[in-house]
């Protein structure tokens, strides 16, 4: 394994784009490997690098990684973002574990059809604004600190922005009635490795088009329509 850690996943967002996220916030450089047919997938299965026979998986320390949760919270403690203390922590965990539901949403948008998404974006930006949003708004100005936990940059500010820019892409006024969120936006995409993550030529992935959703479904022998919630 080389130094950088090395990510094997589609190119495209998915459960991947938060490790993406996470990784540029902390300032580490990493590699990527793409998969785009079966056999690489296979190929991962039979040497059995994938833990539980699922992407993501990360190669990072020595470690082959599998699990969403557990790459990220490993990224958050090793480089600082995951609080000083075990009660920042579980805040932490609260935060992001919300901000992931609100996000669990979004992830399979692009497997609807056109009907379906137009339900789903709907049903989107109504959770955000009436479940999600609010938490975060009233967190904000009851502490009145610049960051979610502490006062201190964490993975539960990198979670929040990523979730925010991704509610957006379904309706680009979504902030209008959430001030603190709209400062917290502006404040955080300013943070330097942020800031340089949300430039073009970065490893941050676009919105998933047919190209991205047609190579999962071959990879992953998706046969199955999805259903919006």
């Amino acid at each position: 394994m080389s130094g950088k850690p090395k990510l094997y996943y589609f190119d495209g967002r998915g459960k991947m784009e938060s490790i993406r996220w996470l990784l540029a916030a902390a300032g580490v450089e990493f590699e990527e490997e793409f998969l785009e047919t079966r056999e690489q997938y296979e190929k991962l299965l039979q040497g059995g690098s994938l833990l539980f026979q699922q992407v993501p998986m990360v190669e990072m320390d020595g470690m082959r990684m599998v699990q969403t949760r557990a790459i990220l919270s490993y990224i958050a403690a090793k480089y600082n973002l995951y609080g000083k203390d075990l009660k920042e922590r579980a805040l932490i965990d609260m935060y992001v574990g919300g901000t992931d539901d609100l996000m669990g949403f979004i992830l399979m948008f692009p497997f609807l059809s056109a009907e379906d998404k137009e339900k789903q974006r709907a049903f989107i930006v109504q959770k955000a604004t009436s479940r999600y949003f609010p938490v975060y708004e009233k967190v904000l100005k009851d502490h009145g600190q610049d960051f979610l936990v502490g006062n201190n940059f964490s993975w539960a500010d990198v979670h929040l922005l990523e979730a925010i820019l991704m509610v957006e892409e379904k309706k680009s006024d979504v902030l209008s009635g959430f001030p603190q969120l709209q400062a917290f936006k502006a404040r955080i995409s300013r943070t330097p490795t942020i800031k340089k993550f949300l430039e073009p030529g970065s490893q941050r992935k676009p919105v998933p088009d047919d190209k991205y959703v047609e190579t999962v479904r071959r990879v992953l022998r998706m046969y199955y329509d999805v259903k919006a919630n």
